[in-house]
């Protein structure tokens, strides 16, 4: 279950990643640069710290050419104009999508390595949020995690990856904790965007 969703996480991050480079007007390899430090730059983090090697990206070869074949085809996509207005207003759905299935593949894979939930959750923080962290970073912004009052983001994952946990905790078989989590963090971060809500201070 956890490979299937960390595929999916693969694909909503790298379309978050090829239409904030398509927003900056990049070439092929902006877009393949950016798509690919947004899809993978999570999980290459949370590897590290975990000591799971090889990296999840290199024992699964097909998501970086994922990743490419994503970045190629956007490229031959951007002289439609559609295109553009498109991802300028939807640009936040595959941010919210890959923030929630990576944070479940961050807590669970956390898990299985044995930690405790506290850290779990944070493992599941990270992989969901660090990717997008750096590709704002390529992109030459300022996180959007890291702006001043921007709406809730790390909090939504950190919601979901408890819910993910209580709900294990219970012993809940794991594709009913894993997308009970999933569509928490999701709906979490549409309800955020849509109403502003942000953290006091």
């Amino acid at each position: 279950m956890l490979q299937l969703i960390e595929l999916l996480a693969v694909i909503s991050a790298a379309v978050y990643g090829v239409l904030l480079a398509r927003r900056k007007e990049m070439d092929f390899v902006g877009m393949f640069s950016v798509a690919f430090v947004t899809a993978l730059g999570g999980g290459t983090l949370r590897d590290v710290l975990l000591d799971r090697n090889p990296l999840f990206w290199i024992q699964q070869a097909h998501y970086p050419v994922l990743v490419f074949s994503l970045a190629l085809a956007a490229t031959l996509a951007r002289r439609w104009t559609t295109w553009q207005r498109w991802a300028e207003r939807w640009l936040f759905l595959p941010d919210a999508f890959g923030l929630g299935l990576f944070s479940m593949v961050g807590a669970g894979y956390a898990q299985e390595a044995n930690t405790s939930p506290f850290i779990a959750s944070l493992f599941g923080v990270i992989t969901g949020t660090f990717g997008g962290v750096i590709g704002d970073i390529v992109c030459n912004e300022v996180p959007s995690l890291f702006r001043p009052h921007t709406t809730l983001y790390a909090t939504c994952s950190f919601v979901g990856c408890w819910v993910y946990l209580l709900l294990d905790h219970f012993q809940l078989p794991q594709s009913v904790t894993l997308w009970s989590g999933i569509l928490t963090i999701v709906a979490f971060r549409l309800i955020a965007v849509r109403w502003n809500l942000r953290l006091p201070g």
